[in-house]
């Protein structure tokens, strides 16, 4: 893959949110956005300006793109080939290089529902991994997607792993690697004393394969989870007089809401009706894709399962949705189709609104001098042009674009 090594790069002739925009002329080619100029100077954003007629050093034309910080994954099992569990480099490292094709600069490979040694190794796996592949996305820590989840909303997670909070068990996992996020049933025995130790290691603690009731679930908030893994599937359902798991979610203003924006996993109307309830501030749009992602359709493994990929559809034995082939870009499309929502509203829940769910929005998710350079170009179709990580070009569709 072309990159830049140098430590300077200047993007030109992009187009950037105006709210980023050092100056803001009237008559923007696309609403909500304005020319400018990026420099990157080593791994940060150093300076927006006016577009500029000369540049000297290496430069990045944006001519015809859009630029926006870079998509950010919380929720994603694997690609090309490749999954979290296989607890190896080697797949951590192609996961890296192939999100980034997909305008991904950080990602959470997540686990599944295994034994504990399995969902260890995956761990310490991502522990030997550098932070960010040399031409790939940054790893962000991990997300451990179960095992303690309701048995009653297992969804594509392996049934027998299923099991009540451990806190030993998780104290070993922070041990051995970045553990970042968790998702669990908030209503099982002693995922109260789970949720509190994992605030004590800066683990952000996610419900979700619940079946919570709406009352349980403000139990949970109130001790400290923060947001809800791919919102609508596998949790209590809304009912006017039993709200669940879902009316929790979709009514508490302070909570994030994942959602896999597939068209298939929650359908257009109901991803409208989360994105009006919680809005761009706390909507944010994951993947949750498997191995299969980028490849064609066949039968790829899933924590052990067999999963049937046929067009954009993957499915257990039992027609149980098992994931997804889904990539940010397309995400971002399927929501703006879905919300009538323009590029301009929709984009930050790629990136500024997952990175504030981490506590990273200080250093990420934002186009401003001093943040990571930490980039996506998109052509006019949302396609991914290029991606920068660190100041770097670790993906670039028309290498003509760059001048050395």
């Amino acid at each position: 893959m072309p990159s830049n090594n140098t430590q300077k790069l200047r993007i030109c002739k992009g187009m950037i949110p105006d709210e980023f925009a050092p100056s803001q002329p009237p008559g923007a080619a696309l609403a909500g956005f304005v020319a400018a100029d990026l420099d990157l100077v080593a791994e940060h954003i150093y300076a927006i300006h006016s577009p500029q007629a000369v540049s000297a050093g290496p430069t990045l034309d944006a001519q015809g793109c859009t630029i926006l910080p870079g998509f950010i994954d919380v929720h994603v099992h694997g690609g090309a080939g490749f999954d979290t569990m296989d607890a190896s480099v080697e797949a951590l490292m192609t996961m890296a290089r192939f999100f980034a094709q997909h305008g991904v600069t950080t990602f959470l490979p997540t686990t599944m529902t295994a034994p504990h040694p399995a969902i260890l190794q995956a761990v310490a796996a991502v522990a030997r991994q550098p932070a960010q592949a040399p031409d790939g996305a940054r790893i962000g820590g991990v997300h451990v997607e179960g095992p303690y989840i309701s048995p009653k909303f297992p969804g594509a997670q392996p049934a027998i792993y299923i099991r009540q909070p451990n806190l030993d068990e998780f104290a070993a996992l922070v041990a051995a690697g970045p553990v970042r996020m968790i998702t669990l049933a908030p209503e099982e025995p002693g995922a109260t004393a789970l949720i509190a130790a994992a605030l004590q290691h800066n683990v952000v603690p996610v419900l979700g394969h619940t079946n919570a009731t709406y009352a349980e679930c403000e139990m949970a908030f109130a001790a400290g989870v923060t947001q809800a893994t791919h919102t609508y599937n596998a949790m209590s359902a809304l009912h006017h007089r039993y709200p669940g798991t879902l009316g929790a979610v979709l009514s508490n203003d302070a909570i994030y809401a994942q959602l896999i924006a597939d068209t298939i996993h929650v359908h257009p109307a109901a991803i409208k009706i989360l994105a009006r309830c919680k809005g761009v501030q706390r909507t944010i749009l994951i993947t949750d894709a498997i191995r299969a992602t980028g490849l064609a359709d066949g039968k790829y493994d899933l924590g052990g399962q067999m999963v049937t990929v046929q067009g954009a559809i993957c499915t257990l034995a039992d027609g149980t949705l098992a994931g997804s082939v889904l990539t940010m870009e397309r995400a971002l499309a399927n929501f703006i189709a879905a919300t009538g929502w323009s590029l301009a509203e929709a984009w930050p829940s790629t990136s500024r609104t997952p990175a504030a769910s981490l506590g990273l929005d200080g250093v990420t998710g934002s186009i401003a001098p001093g943040y990571w350079a930490d980039l996506v170009l998109l052509d006019e179709a949302l396609q991914v042009v290029a991606t920068i990580v660190a100041g770097c070009i670790v993906y670039l569709r028309d290498p003509e674009r760059l001048t050395p």
